[in-house]
C-alpha cells in the first residue's frame, strides 16, 4: 500500500474515531422495544425530561451502553495483541483457550458461590491466566513458537468445553442461572456491572500502551528482536498474561462473546497496516463499535423477543472466519 495512502487513513482514522462512538452510543441509548429521539436523549442529559425517558436512559440503556464499549474494546485490544505475537491472523481470545479458561471459572463461581458474583471479574482473570499459563507451558520447547500455541490453545479449548459441560450435567438445576451468561449478552448490566467492571478495563487498556513496542519488535522475528537486545519470551509471556486479563475482564461480564477479538484486529490490520501505535487505539474503537451496535441490533430486531449479542456475532463472526480459512488457503497454494 501507498505509504501516502496509509498515512491518510490512519490519520481519519483517527479523526473520526471519537465521531463514530459519539454517533453508536446514541444508537445504542436511542433505539430498543422504546425508541427515543435524539432531542429527547439531549433534555434528558442537559435539561428537564420526562420521567420515563430519564428511568429507560440512565438506570438501562446508558450503562449497558458503557459497559458494551469497554468489552468490545478490550476483546479486540486482546485479539490484536494475541495475534501480533502469535504471528498468526487466525489467533483469538476464543480460539486458544483464553476464554475458555475465563468462562469456565466464572461458570464455577456463579453456579457454585453466587455470594462471591462481585469475585466474577478476578475469577473470570485467574481462569483465562491459568488456560493462558497452560498452553504457554505446552507450548514450550526452547521457546514457544507460535503454530505450537495455537495447536495447544485448541486442544486445552476442547478440554475446558468438555469440562464446563460436565459441571452443567452435574448441576443441571441450577444451569438456568448460567445459560444467558454462556451465551454472551448485556441483558441486564447496570451501574453495579460497569463499577466492578471499569477498573480492571481501564488498568488493561492502559497496560496495553506498554504493550504496544515489543509487538512491533516481535513483528520482526524473534532472531531479529534478540538481536535488538529484547527479551522475546518474557516479552511474549507478558502480552499473552495483559491478553488473558483483558478477555477475562470483558467474560466476566458479558459472558462468552466471541469472534471480537478475530474480526476486528484484522480489519483495522487491513486497512490501517501492521503498526501497533495505530492497530491497537483503532481496534479498541472498533471492537467498541462493533459491540454496542450488534448489541443494539439484536435488542431490537426481534423484539420483543431479545437475542443474546454473542448469537448474533457469531453469525457474523463465523462466515468471517471461513473467509479467512479460505484466502490462507488460496495464499499457501
Amino acid at each position: 500500500m501507498n505509504i501516502e495512502v496509509r498515512t491518510r487513513r490512519r490519520r481519519w482514522g483517527f479523526i473520526l474515531s471519537p465521531f463514530l462512538l459519539l454517533f453508536v452510543a446514541l444508537f445504542g441509548i436511542s433505539y430498543g422495544s422504546v425508541s427515543i429521539s435524539i432531542k429527547d436523549i439531549l433534555e434528558v442529559f442537559f435539561s428537564e425530561a420526562s420521567q420515563l425517558d430519564e428511568t429507560i436512559i440512565y438506570q438501562l440503556r446508558l450503562p449497558r451502553v458503557l459497559i458494551g464499549l469497554f468489552v468490545g474494546a478490550c476483546l479486540a485490544v486482546s485479539g490484536a495483541l494475541l495475534q501480533g505475537v502469535m504471528k498468526n491472523s487466525l489467533a483469538d481470545p476464543g480460539i486458544i483457550g483464553v476464554t475458555a479458561g475465563g468462562g469456565l471459572t466464572a461458570s464455577i463461581t456463579i453456579i457454585l458461590f453466587p455470594q462471591l458474583s462481585y469475585l466474577l471479574p478476578v475469577s473470570a482473570f485467574i481462569g483465562a491466566f491459568i488456560a493462558a499459563l497452560v498452553v504457554y507451558i505446552l507450548a514450550w520447547d526452547n521457546g514457544a513458537s507460535p503454530l505450537k500455541i495455537i495447536l495447544a490453545g485448541v486442544a486445552i479449548n476442547a478440554l475446558l468445553g468438555a469440562v464446563q459441560n460436565g459441571l452443567m450435567v452435574i448441576y443441571s438445576d441450577r444451569v438456568q442461572a448460567v445459560l444467558p451468561w454462556l451465551a454472551g449478552g448485556l441483558k441486564g448490566r447496570s451501574w453495579h456491572h460497569l463499577s466492578f467492571m471499569i477498573p480492571y478495563a481501564v488498568v488493561g487498556l492502559c497496560l496495553s500502551f506498554f504493550a504496544i513496542r515489543p509487538a512491533n519488535l516481535l513483528l520482526l522475528g524473534d532472531d531479529s528482536a534478540k538481536l535488538l537486545g529484547q527479551k522475546v519470551e518474557l516479552q511474549r509471556f507478558f502480552i499473552i498474561l495483559l491478553a488473558a486479563f483483558l478477555a477475562g475482564t470483558a467474560v466476566s461480564v458479558a459472558g462468552l462473546i466471541g469472534f471480537v477479538g478475530l474480526v476486528v484486529p484484522h480489519v483495522i490490520r487491513l486497512i490501517f497496516g501492521e503498526d501497533y501505535r495505530i492497530l491497537l487505539p483503532l481496534s479498541a474503537v472498533g471492537g467498541a463499535l462493533l459491540v454496542v451496535f450488534a448489541d443494539t441490533i439484536a435488542r431490537s430486531l426481534f423484539d420483543p423477543i431479545e437475542l443474546p449479542v454473542g448469537v448474533l456475532l457469531a453469525c457474523i463472526g463465523a462466515p468471517f472466519f471461513l473467509l479467512l480459512l479460505k484466502k490462507r488457503r488460496m495464499i499457501e497454494r
